[in-house]
């Protein structure tokens, strides 16, 4: 049944779900041939949550190699924690982590409230924009820009490297983007190191654990995952969010009746249209059996959250999206040693900016046909090119 079915191409950018819930049913763990190689593709919520936490399954692309290559081999050009096993990948998450508390983000909801009353009250009193360029974008920007200590002029040059490198762009276009990135970022710690400014880049350059440090190398890393994902996939989840309710009448009445729902109707967006498509791939360090399929040793394996988070077997009436359900158990932000970093800072901007945004301009509306939107050629990412909404009367 599913020999046939369109996979990242086509009308599936634009609504995946039916081709997943094929897949859930008739084929969970498929081989798919893609432009740079086969994958093999993980669907069911309860093999993507496993496989999220297997230690069989690793981030070292070496075990795709014959075993006899592997120890010449080099290992990932870039020194990233998403990219790495234990030990490396303990090592540099407890050197990062005590900067992301629950404590130290919900400190940053104030701010984060101001960014979004600012932006806000610089979109016109009524009529058409895009909400992706004007809002959804321009919050987690601002956010994470003065997080890390990004000068605000740069903004708009990192995020277009970004959307290079997580965009289905040409492989030459991928790594121009990278390596303009890793230099500018190679730079901008430099001038931390001649003057801190107390921000997150500078900490980590002052960060130590019992004599430990992140290398030069390392704090490139850090500072290109820290902006890439804290950008990216809070950007989408204020996008789909918005998009979810402005095509869902009911449960936009519902929660603007009950704005407690809020926090439940974040979690909600982030089963129901995953900002996060697919995890970044994996690789069989020994042959793994999910749903009765053995994956070979070796092989290359991506696990979609998006398809994982529309399980039936694993949420009620998955494909109705319900604001006051308990989403509890979804994987949009991983699951296991790789679980999201930043996943309470990208809830409180999508409750900050979607809560605002509601009841700034209560009458806002799709601007367009929903079948008319366009959405990112991404397997990592799931996120509209735009949002065009006509913006009624402000409250």
């Amino acid at each position: 049944m599913t020999a046939t079915l369109e996979l990242f191409d086509g009308a599936f950018w634009r609504d995946p779900y039916p081709a997943y819930a094929a897949l859930r049913a008739d084929e969970p763990v498929r081989r798919v041939q893609r432009p740079d190689g086969t994958v093999w593709l993980l669907s069911r919520h309860a093999d993507v949550r496993a496989a999220l936490a297997d230690p069989h399954l690793s981030k070292d692309w070496r075990h795709t190699l014959p075993p006899e290559q592997r120890a010449d081999a080099p290992g990932t050009p870039i020194p990233m924690m998403i990219l790495m096993d234990p030990p490396e990948h303990t090592r540099l998450r407890k050197l990062v982590s005590r900067a992301f508390t629950l404590r130290r983000m919900e400190g940053l909801r104030p701010r984060v409230e101001e960014i979004a009353r600012g932006l806000l009250d610089a979109l016109p009193a009524r009529g058409r924009v895009d909400l992706m360029a004007d809002y959804a974008f321009l919050l987690p920007v601002f956010v994470i820009c003065e997080l890390l200590g990004v000068p605000a002029q740069d903004r708009d040059e990192f995020a277009g490297w970004s959307r290079t490198m997580v965009d289905d762009s040409r492989q030459e276009e991928s790594a121009a983007a990278m390596g303009a990135l890793h230099a500018y970022l190679g730079r901008l710690i430099d001038a931390k190191r001649a003057a801190s400014d107390g921000a997150l880049i500078s900490a980590l350059i002052e960060e130590a654990d019992e004599g430990d440090r992140l290398s030069e190398e390392e704090l490139v890393a850090m500072a290109m995952m820290l902006l890439i994902a804290g950008h990216e996939t809070t950007v989408n989840l204020i996008g789909n969010g918005v998009l979810a309710l402005l095509t869902h009448p009911a449960q936009r009445a519902l929660l603007r009746e009950r704005p407690d729902l809020l926090p439940a109707a974040v979690e909600e967006f982030l089963r129901w249209d995953s900002p996060v498509h697919s995890a970044p791939v994996r690789f069989a360090a020994e042959d793994v059996e999910y749903s009765g399929v053995t994956i070979p040793a070796g092989s290359i394996v991506t696990l979609s959250l998006a398809a994982a988070n529309r399980d039936g077997a694993r949420f009620a009436d998955a494909e109705e999206l319900r604001v006051d359900r308990d989403a509890g158990g979804h994987v949009a932000f991983g699951h296991g040693l790789h679980h999201c970093l930043g996943a309470q800072l990208a809830r409180i901007e999508g409750q900050v900016a979607i809560g605002a945004l509601l009841t700034r301009r209560p009458e806002l509306a799709l601007a367009v046909d929903a079948e008319e939107l366009v959405h990112r050629r991404s397997t990592l990412i799931r996120g509209l090119t735009e949002l065009p909404v006509d913006l009624g009367p402000p409250a």
